[in-house]
């Protein structure tokens, strides 16, 4: 029981303490940029015989690992963390990258349990990309857990998907 306590001690602190440094949180992102419609043109202004991104995967294997993201917030994903994890650590991630405007994570981690990313054709990467897009925008039924944030609304999915496409762009190369 006080090891429970403890640890919610800890992570109510801690929560505090990120929310707190509004300094490190705000870098100026426009919450109104975080549409299905400004990604859309954002990737359609990539050169895809010049870019390339920074780190392990080319060009395709990004839009197919974004593009998988998306399916599977209507199809289900593969894998999930335990609801432990998506309760607290996952939701309180999302909090904070929602308040950001923008998301940070490891950008060679690849979805759980999602095939294996194939360097191929980058131009039917980004049709399928923007295939997912457009059919994630006009998708009126229930949407998937999200395998680390939990169960988000349509509009919530649109901030992930969008943050979550931003976060790779940083490290385009052209």
């Amino acid at each position: 029981m006080k090891r429970r306590k403890l640890l919610k001690n800890t992570l109510l602190l801690t929560t505090a303490g990120v929310l707190g440094s509004g300094v490190w949180l705000l870098n100026g992102y426009d919450p109104e940029k975080l549409t299905i419609e400004h990604a859309i043109k954002d990737l359609q202004r990539i050169n895809i015989q010049q870019a390339g991104f920074a780190g392990g995967w080319n060009l395709s294997q990004v839009l197919n690992h974004l593009a998988q993201s998306i399916e599977y917030s209507i199809s289900g994903y593969p894998v999930h963390k335990s609801e432990r994890f998506k309760q607290n650590i996952g939701q309180l991630a999302f909090s904070v990258f929602t308040y950001r405007g923008k998301m940070s994570h490891d950008l060679l981690e690849p979805i759980p349990g999602a095939p294996r990313l194939e360097a191929n054709d980058a131009a039917l990467a980004m049709s399928r990309l923007i295939t997912a897009l457009n059919d994630f925008r006009a998708h009126k039924g229930a949407l998937k857990a999200h395998f680390a944030f939990g169960q988000l609304t349509h509009a919530e999915y649109t901030y992930a998907h969008v943050m979550h496409i931003n976060n790779h762009l940083e490290s385009l190369l052209v």
